[in-house]
């Protein structure tokens, strides 16, 4: 009987473990449960623009256009198709020799394409690599080639494809020249064709990334991303490539906040020298890779040319490297804040560039720095953003309580600053916008925080000097209670943050933290030597006793208030976004109010904030909302409108910072008890 009545009882227990796990799942913020899906898988065929337009798929094989086909009618050289590629054309290209015109550059190219295809097919690697290169000379010879009287017609589809004929080709080329050896910029390798032999130079055209930072290239053609909402993949030349990155021993001091198995974009572009006698290239050709981040156009044959790029690719690639996943790292940041203290800091997912404004991204509870990459993808996406902002990401353990981390990012923010730029020759630096979701906008709002005595007050009503303490542990509670505000932060931008707590943190989600939320065991130690060490000095309430992070989000957290009425830095601004939809099944059972689902609109709200508005959005989606990127976009351009109104950093105006015109704010998605006041 006895054994039973236990584990009827043990039963029991059990399934309200479940719940409150459940429950818990249920209600806590935003990368709490995060999609599992691939950010990339490989396509079965590389994408390639001119599939349909040369039936490259088709059970017959490629074949020319109707267009060429009739170009080569008009020469009575149609039945030549089906005989020897080379000799059609070599007599196509006599007759553009003899009558130049701009179409026969086109037919060459395309002809040149599909007899290239067609040896692949068949294994002939090295007849495949000397059309790919003729189709690359060909279409060059029609976008640029000034001998010809006709200009060319950019209105005529032809124009486009002779752009997809160029790059096209090139990849094809690449992709063969690769399988013979590394393309490594800084190199000349000889390229041998069925019928020549080439030099080519690679040559890196980029002042961000060195000729050592390159591990190996993948074609961006190759991949189908799934993880992100936008693709950003822009028209022009050259082709889009996914560049590894590699440690190596010459590194700048800013490449140690890359993560590992970084990958950015690069676009490949080759410079065709012709011989007018034969139409055909020199023996020599360059390649030239290009940062379309910071370079996305340049200069041929006298006119601006925009390069394809391709942004997103690349970075779902970098987030598909198993260092970077988000469920790994969001529920070891929650579940053992000791060993996410080896990971926590500061990344960079793009080379620190001196003249451009970071944006530093902050993440809330049980969520990693992955949370913000739709914001990023978009914004990112946008050139004078591109042009004049950096991002960065704060990682920090979110199972501690949020003035932990607040000390802790504190000092890495001072680290990083000593890192990247030691003499304070950098003015951008002093005008760092932070941008924090959920409880990451607490965070990010103590960096702007005079503490004075408010802060220490809520442990004790005795002054700080009188704690006995051993030296590291009095150093550490000096570091998270008393601290100035950061002077080179001059906005936060808060989205879906408990600025008075949330509901969520009940008694059931405060238990289970404590049951699975592993707190290091000096915090402990040093807990219980404060006690044992200062009988009846410490407040009954004092948020010493607090040791997780849901603990720390109650509504009457002795801390929230303080940190409401704080004096911040006269520098700072503050914009705020909240979100409000209808609650729905389980999320009913924390709280009636209206909000997005884990903190209120009551919550939500900050007084005195620039901005204020509210999206249609549940907790988790309220910062990867369009209206919230929006609004996020307009604060940044609003930012960049006053630098060039006001000066700043003793007034010094930053000279790289273009400043676009003063925007509206985005209006409220719906009518809330927010207000809406921009200044």
């Amino acid at each position: 009987m006895a054994t039973s009545t236990r584990l009827s009882l043990d039963c029991r227990a059990t399934r309200l473990h479940l719940l409150a796990i459940a429950l818990i799942v249920a209600s806590l913020p935003a990368g709490c449960v995060s999609s599992r899906n691939k950010w990339v898988t490989l396509r079965a065929t590389p994408r390639n623009p001119l599939s349909e337009t040369l039936g490259l798929v088709a059970r017959s094989g490629p074949k020319p256009t109707e267009r060429t086909i009739q170009l080569l009618r008009r020469y009575n050289l149609e039945e030549d198709l089906t005989a020897n590629r080379s000799e059609l054309l070599a007599r196509l290209n006599q007759i553009d020799q003899q009558e130049p015109r701009r179409v026969n550059a086109y037919a060459l190219a395309e002809l040149a394409y599909v007899g290239a295809k067609r040896e692949e097919q068949s294994k002939n690697i090295d007849e495949a690599l000397e059309l790919y290169g003729s189709s690359v000379v060909h279409s060059y010879r029609y976008l640029f080639d000034e001998r010809y009287a006709d200009p060319s017609n950019k209105y005529d589809p032809k124009f486009r494809r002779a752009c997809d004929l160029y790059n096209a080709a090139l990849e094809g080329a690449l992709r063969i020249v690769q399988t013979k050896g590394n393309l490594r910029p800084g190199t000349t390798q000889v390229i041998k064709t069925a019928n020549h032999n080439c030099q080519l130079d690679i040559l890196l055209k980029s002042q961000d990334w060195h000729e050592g930072d390159f591990d190996h290239f993948e074609f961006v053609s190759d991949y189908e991303v799934h993880g992100l909402r936008n693709h950003y993949h822009n028209f022009g030349l050259g082709v889009p490539l996914i560049a590894v990155h590699k440690r190596h021993d010459e590194e700048e001091s800013h490449e140690e906040f890359y993560p590992a198995d970084l990958s950015f974009p690069v676009t490949a572009f080759m410079r065709v020298k012709i011989d007018p006698n034969t139409n055909e290239a020199t023996g020599h050709a360059v390649l030239e890779l290009y940062d379309p981040l910071n370079q996305p156009r340049i200069q041929v044959a006298g006119a601006h040319v925009p390069l394809e790029t391709d942004l997103s690719t690349p970075l779902a690639h970098t987030l598909a490297q198993p260092a970077l996943d988000d469920n790994t790292l969001s529920t070891i940041g929650l579940l053992n804040t000791e060993k996410a203290k080896e990971l926590r800091g500061l990344y960079m997912l793009e080379p620190y560039r001196p003249e451009k404004i970071p944006v530093v991204m902050v993440h809330g509870l049980w969520s990693s720095p992955v949370t913000w990459m739709e914001m990023f993808n978009d914004l990112r996406s946008d050139p004078l953003v591109r042009q004049n902002f950096q991002f960065w990401f704060y990682l920090y353990p979110t199972g501690q309580p949020f003035w932990m981390s607040a000390a802790e990012m504190r000092e890495d923010l001072g680290r990083m600053r000593h890192v990247v730029d030691p003499q304070g020759r950098a003015p951008a630096l002093d005008q760092m916008i932070l941008v924090g979701h959920s409880m990451g906008g607490l965070v990010s709002k103590l960096q702007t925080v005079d503490s004075g005595n408010d802060f220490w007050n809520t442990l004790s009503e005795r002054p700080f000097t009188e704690v006995e303490a051993d030296e590291v542990l009095r150093a550490g509670l000096e570091r998270t209670f008393f601290f100035d505000p950061n002077p080179s932060i001059r906005r936060v931008i808060t989205l879906g943050t408990p600025h008075r707590g949330s509901d969520f943190a009940n008694d059931t989600t405060r238990w289970l933290g404590r049951k699975i939320i592993k707190i290091p065991s000096m915090l402990m130690q040093g807990r219980h030597q404060l006690i044992a060490r200062n009988p009846d000095f410490f407040r009954p309430d004092a948020p010493l006793n607090i040791t997780t992070s849901i603990d720390a989000l109650v509504p009457d957290s002795p801390l929230l208030p303080v940190l409401l009425t704080a004096q911040t830095g006269d520098w700072v601004r503050f914009h705020n976004v909240a979100g409000d939809v209808p609650k729905r099944g389980i999320k009913e059972w924390f709280s009636s109010e209206r909000g997005d689902g884990v903190v209120t609109l009551a919550s939500a709200q900050l007084e005195n904030a620039t901005s204020q508005i509210v999206v249609e959005a549940d907790h988790s989606q309220v910062h990867r909302h369009p209206q919230s990127i929006l609004e996020v976009r307009r604060i940044l351009m609003q930012h960049l409108a006053e630098l060039n109104t006001f000066p700043y950093n003793g007034g010094v105006q930053h000279a790289s910072v273009t400043a676009p015109p003063a925007q509206p704010p985005v209006a409220t998605a719906m009518q809330a008890p927010v207000a809406t006041n921009t200044q």
